[in-house]
């Protein structure tokens, strides 16, 4: 009788008895569009992907895994910036098949398996009137965006999307399994509220809803050399407004969609996708300072939550090739505003572009300390970003996003989001992501994975020496 262990170790595809869901090796059907990700510039080569439908799946194949020496890779969405979902010669425990979302209205609790995008969420939540914060795009997996911290429209009123997460299951590297919550493990459930993938993989995770259903949101979008003085405008409304208004800005080549008027089609702009979760009446009111600078085109409207989270989802596929460069924003400088202009006038692909997310409100009220998050000072996390369908153009707008970066982090808070790091930013990155709280992860780490079998993340080593 074939084990998990010799189909592992194994060229040959054998069925797996006590392995409930299905395991993927080089050869077989599906094998390359199991493998793919996101990112279409990833293209790594796993020994064997397993497809797990349970948690019991999961901790065989983390036993398996550890018993041969294989590297484990651990996919939820598949929607990581550095593709670190897959790895070559690695074991994919791939979460895909568990997505499973369940509510009770009644105490506004959100249980989500560890696979599950973020349209599962909004799709079981919305008719409670209900979300959980969460992201931008509704293909972004749960799993990830959510040990990362979790930034998104919602957390200026409610904070991340780790400030509502109450408990999680998770598969440790040694193949049992624990809950944790503010009782039961605290220090594994505080690492993991940021910490990324280092700590295990959760196949559960309980949150608390929030009151969100239908939204006033939408583009503004302006001249691009009016940049400096919409940004500026942009940054005192947001330090004036109540903490249910909020909203991205970002460069923006208009595509020539429908959506949008023909002589705007193929101009680079700057625009603000706005946010405002309370009463459509207060809108005027609120946008006003920036209406009076005269958009080029005002589509703020009234529009159900998860149209709002999916909006961009045909427009951004999987598949693209991307390239990211991320930083916290404590401050927007004089300095900085003219290097935004400089670069956003420049986009090296249509699809190519900078957010400035808002991370202030709510997020702030958290201490730094509280959570593995340890940027709570941030009013913005800065993201730039090449995208473009087309491989030859990696090079170009990867070279655009360095320099563009390179130019601006001497005016950043010294840190990134780390669900926006790329696989090539190297330890020191990590470590000033997570400022004062990276020796206690070092800590925690040790204590749960001594070894450091998950380790394809954004690795915190429990080998760090203090400094």
């Amino acid at each position: 009788m074939t084990t998990l262990e010799e189909a592992a170790a194994s060229t040959v595809r054998i069925d797996v008895p006590g392995f409930r869901g299905e395991l993927v090796e080089p050869g077989d059907p599906g094998y390359d569009e199991a493998r793919a990700v996101y990112n279409g510039a990833i293209d790594r080569r796993p020994r064997i992907i397993a497809r797990c439908v349970d948690t019991a799946d999961v901790m065989a194949a983390v036993t398996v895994a550890q018993a041969r020496g294989l590297t484990i890779a651990v996919r939820g969405g598949g929607h990581n910036a550095g593709g670190l979902g897959v790895w070559d010669d690695a074991l994919v425990v791939d979460l895909s098949a568990m997505h499973a979302v369940h509510v009770d209205p009644a105490e506004r609790l959100v249980r989500v398996e560890g696979g599950a995008v973020w349209a599962d969420v909004d799709h079981a939540t919305h008719p409670f009137g209900l979300a959980v914060p969460s992201g931008w795009v509704s293909s972004t997996g749960v799993g990830g965006l959510t040990l990362g911290g979790g930034i998104g429209y919602l957390a200026r009123q409610f904070g991340l999307t780790i400030d509502c997460l109450l408990s999680a299951d998770v598969v440790l590297a040694d193949g049992t399994m624990v809950t944790a919550d503010a009782e039961r493990h605290p220090d594994l459930f505080w690492a993991l509220r940021g910490g990324g993938g280092n700590f295990g993989i959760v196949t559960s995770f309980v949150f608390r809803g929030q009151p969100v259903r239908d939204v006033v949101a939408g583009p503004m979008m302006f001249d691009i050399n009016r940049t400096g003085e919409v940004l500026r405008a942009y940054d005192r409304l947001l330090a004036e407004s109540p903490e249910t208004l909020s909203g991205w800005f970002g460069f923006f080549e208009v595509p020539p969609a429908e959506s949008f008027p023909v002589e705007l089609h193929g101009r680079t702009v700057a625009a603000i996708m706005w946010c405002y979760n309370g009463p459509a009446v207060d809108v005027p009111a609120l946008l006003a300072p920036l209406r009076a600078l005269e958009p080029l085109l005002d589509g703020v409207g009234e529009l159900p939550w998860p149209a709002l989270q999916s909006i961009f989802d045909p427009l951004l596929p999987a598949g693209m090739q991307w390239y990211w460069r991320a930083d916290f924003v404590d401050e927007l400088t004089d300095e900085a505003i003219a290097i935004h202009v400089d670069y956003g006038s420049r986009l090296p692909t249509p699809l190519s572009t900078m957010h400035l997310y808002p991370v202030d409100g709510a997020a702030q009220r958290v201490g730094a300390g509280e959570t593995a998050y340890a940027h709570r000072q941030a009013r913005y996390c800065q993201v730039i970003v090449g995208v473009d369908p087309d491989p030859a153009n990696l090079e170009p707008m990867t070279e655009w996003a360095r320099e563009y970066h390179d130019a601006l982090h001497p005016h950043s808070a010294g840190g990134a989001y780390v669900n926006m790091m790329m696989d090539d930013e190297g330890p020191d990155r990590v470590r000033a992501s997570y400022r004062e709280n990276f020796e206690r992860l070092v800590e925690i780490k040790r204590r749960y994975d001594p070894d450091n079998a998950l380790h394809i993340n954004q690795n915190i080593s429990p080998n760090e020496p203090p400094r």
